[in-house]
């Protein structure tokens, strides 16, 4: 069990320095050398953990997307336990992709990275690509609910629709990403809001406990 839990703390301090790489100063700068040094260890205890710039990505990648889905699921948890609406859980679960503070600009970071990475690494584009149909199947899951409760219309499509609600929050944070301060918090909640609204059309049937 010791060698375990050594081994997820150095992974996670190694992903850690390449996400603190990658927001300060690009990927370019992720290298071993860099990794080692930002991680306060020898190239070589990194190099026994990766052998490769790509692995380091995949595995900060991996726990990006880890942290999101954590957050996530304790927002709807919470949201289930206050008898919110489905389109309110989901609007706040999308909002979590998008950079509004420092914590998910700099998560945003690491997926700007990856994808550049990705265009030319057939791992790190299956993973992505994995990723992305992990994201759409719970918005999708979100859509089924609302047509089960009555928050959504019966005969919706709700594959297609999925995949417009998840490229309206991408297209959202890259704009947030670019122009932050032409971006506010405010307009890009009431854009969520106005995106799902045109998806989420009723009101839920079903008697929510606290």
């Amino acid at each position: 069990m010791p060698r375990v839990a050594d081994h997820d703390a150095r992974h996670g301090q190694i992903s850690d320095a390449v996400q603190r790489l990658i927001v300060r100063d690009g990927l370019a700068a992720v290298t071993v050398a860099r990794t080692a040094a930002e991680a306060g260890m020898s190239v070589g205890l990194v190099q026994h953990y990766f052998t490769a710039k790509d692995e380091m990505l995949l595995t900060t990648f991996t726990r990006v997307n880890e942290r999101f889905t954590a957050r996530v699921d304790a927002a709807v948890n919470r949201g289930e336990a206050e008898g919110l609406t489905i389109a309110a859980m989901l609007r706040q679960a999308l909002a979590e992709l998008i950079p509004l503070d420092a914590d998910r600009r700099a998560e945003f970071l690491v997926r700007l990275a990856f994808s550049g990475q990705a265009a030319h690494s057939t791992r790190l584009a299956t993973a992505q690509r994995e990723t992305l149909a992990g994201v759409r199947a719970r918005v999708r899951q979100a859509i089924d609910n609302g047509t089960e409760c009555g928050e959504v219309d019966k005969g919706v499509d709700t594959g297609q629709q999925a995949l417009r609600i998840v490229a309206f929050a991408e297209g959202l944070a890259l704009h947030t990403h670019i122009d932050p301060a032409g971006t506010p918090e405010a307009a890009v909640l009431a854009a969520l809001d106005d995106q799902l609204g045109r998806v989420f059309t009723g009101t839920c049937r079903q008697v929510r406990r606290s």
